[in-house]
């Protein structure tokens, strides 16, 4: 077999990617992780929406236990911070043997808070109490912000949903 010049070079383009080629993989690439790097970072709504969703999953639960346990519940949350507390004789003590339902901070701080109807005692931290009995009086419990804001409706037998 003659030893060619032109088939040899010809061998060596097939073999390897040009300069275009490489930089068009480049170029998607970057657009790829620039996608995903916006996802990553979710936005003050969807920040809100998590703490949210988490926070109505913990309400379910403070309900439940006020129920089996036979004694009030609550959940009481301040501009930076939320927590449950049981009903020891006349005083309020945090739940510390739960740890579901032990003190958190708010991912992003602070958080406006509001409940409508508004409750008869107005209190500070902001307070829901959640008795022995399986019925309750609906509510709407709002967080926010910024621009943004999320809701938990309450509709009195145990559902919580985000809104």
């Amino acid at each position: 077999m003659p030893f060619d010049l032109a088939t040899r070079r010809s061998g060596i383009a097939a073999r390897g990617f040009t300069l275009l080629e490489l930089l068009v993989v480049l170029v998607i690439a970057g657009i790829a992780l620039g996608f995903v790097s916006i996802n990553a970072m979710p936005s003050e709504r969807q920040a809100l929406q998590n703490e949210a969703q988490r926070i109505a999953l913990l309400l379910q639960l403070a309900r439940d236990e006020a129920i089996v346990r036979n004694r009030p519940i609550a959940f009481e949350a301040e501009n930076d911070r939320y927590r449950f507390l049981i009903r020891e004789g006349s005083t309020w003590q945090p739940l510390q043997q739960e740890d579901m339902l032990r003190e958190r901070a708010f991912q992003r701080t602070p958080i406006g808070l509001s409940i409508s109807p508004a409750v008869a005692a107005e209190t500070n931290p902001l307070r829901i109490v959640f008795g022995r009995e399986p019925v309750d009086k609906p509510f709407l419990l709002t967080f926010s912000s910024g621009d943004s804001s999320v809701s938990i409706r309450a509709d009195g037998i145990g559902h919580f949903v985000v809104e």
